[in-house]
């Protein structure tokens, strides 16, 4: 049965849009390494909505939230947006653009560190094979 995701506000679809279409050369050099699951096979998302915020890239599947900061930031409001996130389940990790622009090797050797290993599900195999007894 397919999932139903419920819209998103016009405001907030209109608002991450933008954001896509209108990156920081650091939100566009980190994405250029993050897209097409180029970091141990984890998708990213960028310009991710949740309400009422925009993240600006989210691993959906490992919970991780990349913010990235610039001079536009105050320590109160990225303290108080993280807090928000923080509470619903993401963790979420700040890097400085500078950071980016000088040093993203140095980003995304943290992120796979926070990231971790990958668990891999088996598929399990059909009945009869694999290391089950017959029995008699």
């Amino acid at each position: 049965m397919p999932t139903i995701k419920p819209p998103l506000p016009s405001r907030t679809a209109s608002i991450s849009r933008r954001l896509r279409h209108g990156q920081t050369d650091a939100e566009a050099a980190l994405w250029r390494r993050l897209k097409g699951s180029q970091v141990e096979g984890r998708k990213f998302r960028r310009q991710h909505p949740i309400p009422p915020y925009i993240a600006d890239f989210c691993c959906v599947g490992a919970g991780l939230i990349v913010e990235l900061d610039g001079s536009q930031h105050t320590p109160e409001s990225d303290a108080r947006r993280s807090r928000f996130l923080e509470a619903r389940g993401w963790k979420v990790v700040r890097f400085w653009d500078t950071d980016v622009l000088l040093n993203i090797d140095g980003v995304l050797d943290a992120i796979l560190n926070i990231l971790g290993p990958r668990t891999l599900t088996p598929t399990p195999l059909p009945a009869g094979e694999g290391l089950e007894e017959p029995t008699p």
